[in-house]
This record gives structure tokens, C-alpha cells and sequence, in this order.
């Protein structure tokens, strides 16, 4: 099979490898459709902790090719439209019993991140990747890949989400308008709040006004925190996300937090500096400060059914669409500070 080998930092090529082997509770997936993420430029650029060579990808959907000898037959095909959790979760660890399966212990120490014998990686840049049938989640025939690309940042941001608890008619505050701004607008929107965004870019702000949101903020021409306190009877909004990786942008947006309110830290900080937020309008104003990474099972399971259902169509936050072997446009494209979700088409 051809795969994306990211030889060393910024060094890459596309390479034919030798398909890996398939135990019997496993399926093989014809890969279709691979979403670049910001983890995979940091990947590219070096900016990491990872082993060289990988193969990254995580936000892959395709087809079964070929099924274990133990995977049931009763659920699932050859053919079948499907995507993979891809947090490769003990199931034995603290967290994963206390349904905490996105921050298992032993994720980190697998050889998605460090291998000295060989690839490291998800495997989502490449014509094919094992799965355990057990991960497997199916959409209906009639799903767009283009859509279920979308499965694992969506599940990423409905799992901040349901760490909330926004109510009808509350005020959200999203931080940042990339694509995992914009799901957190559209999400929040479905949830029934008016929702306010912070972007420093006229058109992304105008894109989030045709996705539902209520208001925008433009925070390099006007305060950021003081035009949400001004939208919002003075209190701030009870939830506000920060999607962006700056940590000053945290402290605002504890700052642009109501009393009795919740800012969820959803992505991570880069750099990972320090930051000095005011604890005693925390205790204060029982604020409640708390952080969004992964997506759990039952994040995941319920981003397949807004997709598969069509409750959300993500793919209004398409950039482009590139041939895996244009990978070096690709993954240049997704560098830019402007642009949305770009995605590797691996077949038709």
C-alpha cells in the first residue's frame, strides 16, 4: 500500500509499505477521506515529542476491505461506510473504568506517539489501517466521505460540549474562528444559546454570521472581554470555549466569564507558557475553569449520528480537497492562519 512517510521534520515521502497484518478481531479499512489537523502541521514542522518516521492522519473514514475471522458478521461488512475511535484506550486503567476513556494512561505510552522499532502514527495518511472491529463505528451508505472526515474533530468538540451544561437561551462565547471555533458555534447554536464569536478576521467573521451566530467580536479593534460583558446585561457569557492555542487568550477568556459560569479550555496551549488568571473572581463568582481534549465513545458515537443523520453538515468548513500524492500542497495549505478544514482524498 502507499502511505504518507514523514521521514523526519519536513521531510517526507510516499512510500510503498507492506499492509499490516490482520488479527482475527480485526478489520482492514480502505481509507477514502483524511483530514489534516493543526497536530499533524505540528507534527510536520517538528514541533513535537514524537517518534520519526510516522504516518500521520487521524481524522480518516472509509471502507471494510477485509474482516478478521472473529469480527461478527451480523454487524458489520465488506463495504461498509465506516470510521474508527482513535484513542487506543486501555479499557483496564482508573480512567477509562470512570468513563474517562479519552485521557487513558496507557494512550500516551503507545506506538501512535513513540515507536524505536518502526512507525509511529495513527496511519490515517495511507491507502489502508487495521482497526479493531470493537472501535469501529458505521454510517449509512448514503454519508459523504467528505463528512465523515469530519467524525473525529466534531467528536472532539461535542465532547466540550457535553462537559457544560448550556442551557436554552444561555450566552456562549466561542474564542477563535477556525474550523473547531466554527463546530463549536454550530454546536452551541443546536444546544439553543445565542452565541457571541471573538475573531480577529472580518471573513471568518462573516462566515460564522451564515452558520447561526448571533453576534461577532472584533477583538483588535474593540476589547474582546467588554463587548461580551456589553451583550450580555454586564454578566459575560455563562459559557465561553477558547479554541485558540495563545495563552494570554486563556486568561480572557476566564476573564469574559459570568458569575457562576464555565470557560472550557479546548485547545491546547502553544507554547505552553504560564498563565495568570484572577483565582479570587474564580472563587468569588464560583467560576469554573475546566479543559476539553479527546473525544470519549460517547462523543464519538454521538458525532456519527449528528453527521449520519444530518443534523450538522461540516463540510461547509471544507478549504480543499487535495490527491494524497499533492500532499506537499496539502499540508502548505493547511499552514495558512486563514484557512479551514483541508483534507487527503485517497480514493474515490
Amino acid at each position: 500500500m502507499k502511505a504518507i512517510i514523514l521521514n523526519q521534520p519536513k521531510d517526507f515521502s510516499i512510500k510503498e509499505i507492506e499492509l499490516p497484518e490482520l488479527k482475527e478481531d480485526e478489520v482492514l479499512i480502505r481509507i477514502k477521506d483524511s483530514g489534516i489537523c493543526t497536530n499533524d502541521v505540528r507534527d510536520f514542522n517538528g514541533d513535537c515529542n514524537y517518534s520519526y518516521p510516522r504516518i500521520g492522519g487521524h481524522e480518516y473514514c472509509g471502507v471494510i476491505e477485509e474482516m478478521g475471522s472473529g469480527v461478527s458478521g451480523r454487524r458489520f461488512s465488506k463495504g461498509q461506510k465506516v470510521v474508527q475511535y482513535i484513542i487506543d484506550d486501555c479499557k483496564e486503567c482508573f480512567f477509562c473504568k470512570h468513563g474517562e476513556e479519552n485521557i487513558c494512561e496507557e494512550h500516551p505510552k503507545s506506538k501512535i506517539f513513540t515507536n524505536p522499532d518502526g512507525l509511529s502514527g495513527y496511519g490515517g495518511f495511507a491507502e489502508f489501517v487495521v482497526a479493531k472491529a470493537e472501535d469501529l463505528f458505521v454510517y449509512p451508505d448514503s454519508t459523504d466521505f467528505e463528512k465523515m472526515a469530519f467524525t473525529e474533530p466534531l467528536a472532539c468538540v461535542v465532547n466540550s460540549i457535553n462537559r457544560t451544561e448550556i442551557q436554552f437561551g444561555d450566552d456562549v462565547a466561542v474564542i477563535g474562528g477556525g474550523t473547531m471555533g466554527m463546530l463549536h458555534v454550530m454546536m452551541a447554536k443546536l444546544k439553543g444559546a445565542r452565541v457571541i464569536l471573538s475573531e480577529p478576521l472580518k471573513e471568518r467573521r462573516e462566515r460564522a454570521l451564515t452558520l447561526g451566530c448571533d453576534d461577532v467580536v472584533d477583538p483588535v479593534n474593540e476589547d474582546a472581554v467588554e463587548k461580551v460583558k456589553e451583550l450580555t446585561g454586564g454578566r459575560g457569557a455563562q459559557v465561553v470555549f477558547n479554541t485558540t492555542a495563545i495563552p494570554a487568550i486563556a486568561a480572557q477568556a476566564v476573564e469574559m466569564t459570568a458569575p457562576g459560569g464555565m470557560s472550557v479550555m479546548f485547545s491546547s496551549m502553544h507554547p505552553n507558557d504560564p498563565v495568570p488568571v484572577d483565582m479570587g473572581a474564580v472563587h468569588s463568582y464560583q467560576k469554573t475553569v475546566t479543559g476539553a481534549v479527546s473525544p470519549t465513545i460517547t462523543s464519538f458515537h454521538q458525532a456519527v449520528q449528528l453527521i449520519g443523520k444530518g443534523l450538522i453538515d461540516p463540510t461547509v468548513l471544507t478549504e480543499q480537497i487535495y490527491d494524497y500524492r499533492d500532499f506537499d500542497k496539502a499540508i502548505a495549505a493547511a499552514m495558512k492562519p486563514d484557512t479551514y478544514k483541508v483534507i487527503l482524498r485517497f480514493g474515490e
